[in-house]
């Protein structure tokens, strides 16, 4: 997709009939939760060919006539069913996509247990610089520190959204990652230890270095210790925004995947200068972020702009998902060099292998 395209060219009648969307997105959203909640997309799903009638999906989900009525003439408009002899209701191929796929999916419970109490506060976020719609879960200053303590629900949306990006990626990354042979990765931003895991069981020899908040680390050592491979890492609590946060020195290769877009670009600037400290010329630093103007699908470009708006109102209120030529110069400022750029990884994230710029930090 060409991320800097021309106007859309479409009539003023479409162009008025997107504005309406718009404008009912919020009640639009909630009929499809109250779809999925009460079975009904499923019902016709089920259905198939032959579909369902209001009162069949009346009975088989509880809730009146009245109620499936308002619901699917909704999800009429919306393309997610279309109706037959008025009382004749066959899934459409956007309901196919809400029902069957798993990006979808992430993505509506995300939204809806995430974002969606919180978003109302975007406005005051884009103000003041600051998450204004964490308060809806508690009183935290971004909501990493939050995670582990996040209503059930909520967490659950919240990794399952997050792991379901990276996760894609991490068979194509490996054979990458360990082109040099690393006897030592720091995974900065453990996380749960997904990818400590992947490295891990990739490379029996490989050990792991890991940077990340107290609460996370916690997290992460119990399912590495679940795998019985507790032997193999190191934990390194650390708030890399505090002054000076200090780098674990004596990797091979830092890793930093969907960790990067978590910070402001004066963050991310100081992240990489103290990343570059403990680099030598032989070590590797890769980033792997998904990028706006680096998609090839114009749904994936729609979903990461989303999320951008994610970090404004509930995230910290000063990161995004970053255009890929704002994060180069970032990386050029901190003393490193692209040495390689891959795209297209997984479901659109992009590789950026970097090394320290020997003339300009020694």
């Amino acid at each position: 997709m060409d991320y800097y395209s021309h106007p859309k060219d479409i009539s003023a009648l479409d162009a008025k009939l997107e504005a309406q969307k718009i404008a009912f997105s919020p009640i639009a959203f909630q009929a499809v939760m109250t779809l999925l909640r009460t079975d009904i997309l499923k019902y016709i799903c089920d259905a198939g060919e032959q579909g369902a009638t209001a009162k069949e999906l009346a009975d088989k989900s509880e809730i009146s006539t009245y109620g499936v009525k308002v619901l699917l003439d909704m999800a009429a408009s919306m393309g997610i069913v279309w109706i037959e002899n008025i009382d004749h209701y066959r899934l459409d191929k956007t309901g196919h996509f809400i029902i069957n796929d798993k990006m979808t999916q992430a993505n509506i419970n995300f939204t809806q247990d995430v974002c969606y109490e919180g978003m109302f506060h975007l406005e005051q976020a884009i103000r003041t610089g600051t998450p204004s719609g964490l308060k809806v879960f508690g009183d935290w200053p971004t909501i990493y520190p939050a995670l582990t303590s996040l209503p059930e629900k909520v967490k659950k949306s919240w990794f399952e959204f997050d792991h379901f990006y990276s996760d894609h990626s991490f068979p194509e990354v490996l054979p990458i990652i360990f082109e040099d042979k690393p006897k030592c990765i720091l995974d900065v931003g453990g996380n749960t230890g997904k990818w400590t895991l992947a490295c891990l069981h990739h490379n029996k020899d490989v050990r792991m270095a890991i940077m990340d908040l107290p609460q996370q680390l916690t997290v992460l050592q119990k399912n590495i210790a679940d795998q019985g491979m507790l032997d193999r890492i190191e934990v390194h609590p650390t708030d890399l925004l505090a002054k000076d946060a200090p780098f674990y020195q004596g990797a091979d290769v830092i890793w930093m995947s969907q960790f990067l877009d978590c910070f402001s670009e004066d963050q991310i600037l100081e992240i990489l200068k103290g990343a570059v400290k403990v680099m030598s010329q032989e070590s590797s630093l890769f980033i792997m972020e998904t990028y706006c103007d680096r998609q090839r699908f114009e749904a994936a470009t729609y979903c990461i702009n989303a999320t951008s708006l994610y970090f404004t109102a509930l995230a910290n209120g000063n990161s995004r998902m970053y255009h890929s030529g704002d994060f180069i110069k970032l990386i050029q400022k901190a003393g490193l060099y692209v040495e390689k750029d891959i795209d297209d990884i997984g479901l659109g994230h992009t590789l950026f292998k970097c090394r320290k710029n020997m003339r300009l930090t020694d």
